[in-house]
């Protein structure tokens, strides 16, 4: 206790000693007053003795029990302390030595302190494991779909002999696992909702009801906590798939009936204003399916809309496609035409026709077709420019030849009359120009055999070898020539019989009698082998032209210019015969 606790005992124990000895001096007083009996005295004091040992002895047990009940808890503080230690993982504070002295309360009263400390570091320490294990077992609970999982401290169980700071931090690396796994999860079904929504708009579909049929937690209208499960993850992950296949199978539809649209329109040679009608669903045409995301690009209305008016363009195609084959038909004549080649026949245009009508014929590949003929006539005309521009000049100088030659006939050329000059002038320059046909017929042939050597073919020319007629001309032109030198030579002779004749007078016999004259008919009989000769040149030259500009699914129409040579052969041979018969008169 101390040393002032001491003297405070002695004085109750000398007052005690005191009492006691003062009663016992009082007892025998009244005893020896009474004159009770010796021996009745010792027996009352043994029992006064006995008494007061039986208090003692009670007193010391009860000492003696407080004593074991220190003893007992400061053992149990002692382990208990020493378990909280454990548990807790930390050392000994340095404050508590390891072996404590003095009296028990003094070593209790050391060691409670220290363990109602450690009891509520304990408190903190549960509340710590109970909190992140809590979080854990909320995480796996949303992770396994219980997405309404509610946890609390009460129902988490928590190994409380292992509160080690070290067995928190295994605990919080958990969490945080967990937490990156929730949140890569989230992250997960956001973008499917994401995607979801992006796909729906550009489906025209609603994507609250999409996703609702999923999962309800999945609207953000609901309130709830979204569904990050597994199986919800692949549910979105299949959902997307199937936006993803119907988005393409539209587009798919889309590009299909873009084509028909542009392929019909094409065809048809529809005006600009009507194909914008639709340029939204032709637009896709070079459009990937990624690289579609405006809203309400591929529903099914526009779907519908594009599939009516391509019927309706069918329905109008073939009719359509009559009028484009014309024109093509005439642009194709017109290219011929031009360059005098050889023209499609009817009876083959009319077969195509029928094709037409038969819906058999694939109209893309008529058109195409015509328009490759067409591209091979231009191109066959482009061949021959100059071979044309050089038989226009021969053909110009034909007519001022035979033009020429009737105005040599005319007696009253010279004659003083309105447009004589110009006809003066006319004769010059067309005396010039016919001067200048046999070096542009030698120039004109080279250049068709050169054609026709490169291209292995004749040069037709309004259905007539061109080489042929030119060398037939060459022939008439040359016995034309031999004809006038002929007759110049008979004319002296008769001039020169005219001379005599004044000189010596008239011959006997040949007065005025008039004999027929033989180079006429003869010039008469050199013409029709003429004629005969150029009809055979047409008819066996001409089986053997080797260009058609239908080749593959037309042929060449008639012309209107193809007996334009033909005509231009026999006038000129009839102004031959003309100009001969008026020599002879």
């Amino acid at each position: 206790m101390g040393s002032s606790g001491t003297p405070m005992a002695t004085r109750n124990s000398a007052l005690l000693e005191k009492s006691c000895g003062y009663l016992l001096q009082e007892l025998k007083i009244i005893w020896n007053e009474v004159g009770e009996d010796q021996c009745d005295r010792e027996k009352i004091l043994l029992g006064l003795e006995q008494e007061c040992l039986e208090v003692y002895r009670k007193k010391v047990d009860s000492a003696n029990s407080s004593r074991a009940q220190l003893h007992r808890e400061l053992a149990e503080s002692e382990a208990e302390f020493t378990q909280l230690l454990l548990s807790l993982g930390e050392h000994p504070l340095p404050r508590r030595p390891e072996k404590m002295r003095g009296a028990l309360k003094e070593q209790i009263g050391l060691i409670t302190p220290a363990l109602q400390e450690m009891q509520l570091r304990k408190q903190e320490r549960l509340k710590q494991f109970q909190a992140v294990q809590g979080q854990i077992q909320k995480i796996l609970a949303e992770i396994a779909g219980e997405s309404e999982y509610e946890t609390a401290p009460s129902h988490v169980l928590t190994n409380e002999k292992d509160l080690s700071l070290k067995k928190l931090e295994e605990y919080q690396c958990e969490l945080q696992r967990l937490q990156k796994e929730k949140n890569d999860r989230l992250q997960r079904v956001n973008i499917h909702l994401s995607t979801i929504q992006n796909l729906s708009s550009t489906l025209g579909m609603d994507s609250y009801l999409t996703v609702t049929k999923v999962h309800p937690s999945l609207n953000e209208l609901s309130g709830l906590s979204k569904n990050i499960s597994d199986s919800i993850l692949a549910k979105l992950s299949s959902c997307v798939e199937s936006l993803e296949a119907e988005k393409k199978i539209r587009l798919k539809k889309l590009h299909h009936l873009g084509k028909a649209l542009t392929n019909l329109w094409n065809l048809m040679d529809t005006p600009y204003r009507y194909r914008q009608l639709f340029s939204h669903v032709t637009s896709l045409l070079s459009t990937s399916s990624a690289e579609i995301l405006d809203p309400r690009s591929l529903t099914t209305d526009l779907i519908q809309q594009a599939e009516v008016e391509v019927k309706r363009l069918d329905q109008q195609k073939t009719t359509k496609m009559k009028e484009l084959f014309v024109n093509k038909q005439i642009e194709l004549e017109e290219v011929c035409k031009r360059s005098h080649m050889e023209i499609p026949s009817q009876p083959e245009m009319d077969n195509v026709m029928n094709l037409i009508n038969s819906g058999v014929i694939d109209y893309a590949d008529l058109l195409t077709s015509m328009d490759k003929q067409i591209q091979r006539a231009e191109e066959e005309a482009f061949s021959r420019k100059s071979i044309m521009e050089k038989v226009e000049k021969w053909i110009l100088a034909c007519d001022e030849e035979r033009w020429l030659e009737e105005y040599m006939t005319d007696e009253n050329r010279y004659s003083v009359s309105r447009g004589a000059h110009k006809n003066l002038k006319r004769a010059e320059r067309a005396r010039v120009m016919v001067n200048k046909i046999p070096s542009l017929m030698n120039l004109l042939i080279a250049k068709i055999k050169g054609w026709e050597e490169e291209r292995n073919k004749v040069f037709i020319y309004d259905q007539i070898p061109l080489l042929v007629m030119l060398e037939e001309y060459n022939v008439s032109r040359q016995e034309k020539e031999d004809e006038k030198k002929r007759q110049k030579e008979k004319k002296k002779v008769q001039n020169l019989g005219f001379e005599q004749e004044s000189l010596f007078g008239p011959r006997p016999g040949t007065g005025n009698r008039i004999l027929p004259d033989r180079s006429i008919c003869r010039s008469h009989s050199n013409a029709a082998p003429l004629e005969r000769r150029i009809s055979l040149s047409i008819q066996q030259l001409g089986s053997s032209n080797n260009y058609s500009p239908t080749q593959g699914i037309l042929s060449i129409k008639e012309g209107k210019k193809g007996n334009q040579l033909k005509k231009f052969a026999r006038s000129t041979t009839a102004s031959y015969f003309k100009e001969e018969t008026i020599t002879m008169v």
